[in-house]
């Protein structure tokens, strides 16, 4: 099975995308199952879960915290700390993996007590293609579990870093291969352009002038179909 465990939608502040134009994108990439990683809310992956009849969704999220972002996956609750360490722990309080995401992309430094209590880092996130590099050495020099996410922010990039599990049955038995490091990493990158984008949006979608953005946005997703 291959999936993308890093994936934004509309209930992020930096994104538009349907949560069911998600699902088919991923279904038409081949894609068996999918974490929604909302910036600090797993809504988008509850409404996944509600409307997915074929694919595996894994409940997530990106927590925005002092040192980066850290992904909670397979859990169920939202997470309501911002402090680094306490997310972690609200995470695996409810039996999730803590994922710490495209370490070193905003120029933040994890630092080691972070790394040795996440229990996975994502090694390959399709718009951190000049720190993936750097996320694997932590990954292979600590011995941990790696991920892999597209970090997709529109649905045309849905699919473009998979974590492949031969054999995956149901959701523990995925969490199970990522922890037991039972997993291919693969991908392709995303042009750095798509980061300001989100960035825009993530302004427009602050202002009055909103729908009017919307509209420019919604031109633009018809002209990368």
């Amino acid at each position: 099975m291959e999936l993308d465990l890093h994936i934004h939608s509309s209930y992020s502040f930096d994104s538009y995308s349907k949560v069911s134009d998600i699902l088919k994108n991923s279904k038409k990439k081949g894609l068996g199952g999918l974490a929604i990683t909302d910036h600090n809310t797993i809504k988008g992956s509850l409404e996944a879960l509600k409307i997915s009849d074929e694919q595996m969704i894994i409940c997530g999220s990106e927590i925005g915290t002092e040192i980066g972002d850290i992904i909670g996956l397979f859990i169920n609750e939202e997470i309501k700390s911002r402090l680094s360490l306490e997310v972690i722990d609200e995470i695996k309080d409810q039996g999730g993996l803590a994922v710490l995401a495209h370490p070193y992309k905003r120029g933040k430094n994890p630092g080691n007590e972070i790394i040795k209590n996440v229990n996975a880092i994502e090694v390959f996130n399709a718009r951190a293609a000049k720190t993936n590099e750097n996320a694997r050495k932590i990954a292979l020099d600590y011995d941990l579990p790696m991920t892999a996410g597209s970090d997709s922010h529109f649905c045309f990039e849905v699919g473009r870093g998979r974590v492949i599990i031969r054999d995956a049955v149901d959701a523990e038995n995925i969490r199970k291969s990522i922890l037991k490091k039972q997993v291919d990493i693969a991908g392709i990158n995303s042009g750095s352009y798509l980061d300001t984008l989100s960035q825009a949006i993530r302004i427009f979608k602050q202002k009055r002038y909103k729908n009017i953005h919307k509209k420019l946005y919604e031109r633009f997703i018809n002209r990368c179909k």
